[in-house]
């Protein structure tokens, strides 16, 4: 692909990572959990472009990162967003997959991506899956994306137990935060900001010729909210593979025409809406006649209208990023219920940290069970042989009962002292010698 990886760049950089992201805290043995990526906050949609990865690109990664012998791996790749989210033993491991698969560099990765690890990156799973990371706050598309995300590596059998605890904590978070606050109400979507922008920059919007070409979700969406908002009977829909666009076409009584049809049609609009999703661009200066205005809003990522198209006379070229800034009354008022979002996400991600913590001292706590049951049997056996007519089931019912209340105070111990666990099971373990049974 177009990055050659050598040795001592690895090293360099898994220095760095080390330096300014990693804190002492083990979820797997051996193993940390990270989300690593770049996002529409410190990349911009060229770069975005470069490490989007559409679903072959994601699943040739998913079957290199089993390959490579990872455990468990998401991907998600969004227009605002990509994302890894993985156990390895350093972050770069996840990095040399994105940068293997996409077309960007490990250089431009590090201009402008984050690495979080184990807590973080499981904060920052819940922070983006509810919405509250995205570039429209409250935009729960992304949910939905994570779920796909999930499917995909099921398939593969990448998603361990604990990722899909975690899964479905976010899920459940989502979901709450989505039926318990108004953070998604009021309409703020990319889709709803081309036509506000449609809106408040043509002048008798309804008499104009509206072209859309692609009718992937975003272009659907986008229809959807042009017969609504702008009473416009001149819409005609564009799609490579025709039949797509005539299942929507027959929804709202829109005209389809053929893809062969693209610059006729290219001619004879007025606003054109470019919502194709490819990886290259697919409209081109060559397809378009400038001797009128033309309005052309690009919601695709990467760019699917070529750059140059800008500097044809009469044409007007909007990006997603541009549409994107649009803020109005609504997305205003989703801010106010912040503060209600946060309060379900620290509660459900407080009760998966609980988890999580019991999940890392299961193995001890099973160890010395299993410990003190062999000393148990040790012992009545000794007692068995030295006492005469030896009660063999009241012996049992007894020493059980001990065994109980013991593993009950160590149990006990380890849920209250959260913050010393990792001291306590060591001095369990060498106290006992549990070290060899909890590898």
């Amino acid at each position: 692909m177009s990055v050659t990886f050598s040795f001592n760049k690895i090293l360099i950089l898994s220095s760095e990572f080390r330096i300014r992201y990693m804190k002492d805290y083990h979820i797997a043995r051996g193993k940390h959990f990270y989300s690593i990526g770049l996002s529409y906050k410190k990349a911009d949609a060229e770069t975005r472009g470069r490490f989007s990865l559409e679903n072959t690109a994601k699943d040739k990664l998913l079957h290199q990162a089993k390959e490579d012998g990872i455990e468990a791996i998401l991907v998600t790749s969004t227009c605002n967003r990509t994302e890894i989210y993985g156990f390895a033993d350093h972050p770069f491991q996840l990095i040399k997959l994105l940068c293997e698969h996409t077309h960007g560099t490990v250089e431009e990765f590090e201009k402008v991506a984050y690495v979080h690890k184990n807590k973080e990156a499981i904060s920052h799973m819940f922070r983006v899956g509810t919405g509250m990371d995205s570039q429209i706050l409250g935009d729960f598309e992304i949910i939905s994306q994570l779920k796909s995300a999930f499917t995909r590596s099921k398939k593969l059998g990448l998603v361990n137990a604990f990722l899909e605890r975690l899964g479905n904590a976010v899920i459940q978070a989502s979901k709450r935060i989505k039926n318990e606050t108004e953070i998604s109400t009021g309409a703020t979507s990319v889709s709803f900001a081309s036509v506000h922008y449609i809106l408040n920059n043509i002048p008798n919007v309804s008499n104009k010729n509206i072209l859309l070409f692609g009718t992937g979700k975003i272009g659907r969406n986008t229809c959807e909210n042009l017969i609504k908002h702008t009473g416009n009977e001149h819409i005609t829909l564009i799609n490579r593979t025709k039949n797509k666009a005539e299942r929507i076409a027959g929804k709202f009584n829109l005209i389809v025409k053929d893809y062969a049809n693209l610059q006729a049609e290219i001619r004879n609009a007025d606003i054109l809406i470019v919502a194709t999703g490819a990886q290259n661009p697919t409209i081109s200066k060559e397809l378009i006649y400038s001797n009128k205005d033309l309005l052309v809003l690009d919601l695709s990522i990467p760019k699917n209208v070529a750059p140059d198209v800008a500097e044809l006379p009469n044409v007007k070229l909007v990006h997603l990023d541009q549409l994107s800034q649009i803020t109005d009354k609504n997305l205003e008022r989703r801010k106010q219920f912040i503060p209600e979002a946060k309060a379900i996400i620290d509660e459900v991600e407080t009760d998966f940290n609980k988890w999580l913590e019991t999940r890392k001292f299961a193995p001890t706590i099973k160890a010395l069970k299993k410990k003190l049951r062999r000393m148990k049997d040790d012992e009545l056996d000794f007692q068995r042989k030295k006492i005469s007519g030896f009660n063999d089931e009241q012996a049992e019912i007894v020493s059980d009962r001990i065994i109980q209340k013991i593993m009950k105070h160590f149990a006990n111990h380890l849920k209250v002292e959260s913050e010393d666990t990792n001291e306590s099971l060591e001095l369990i373990q060498k106290v006992f010698h549990l070290e060899e049974q909890t590898k």
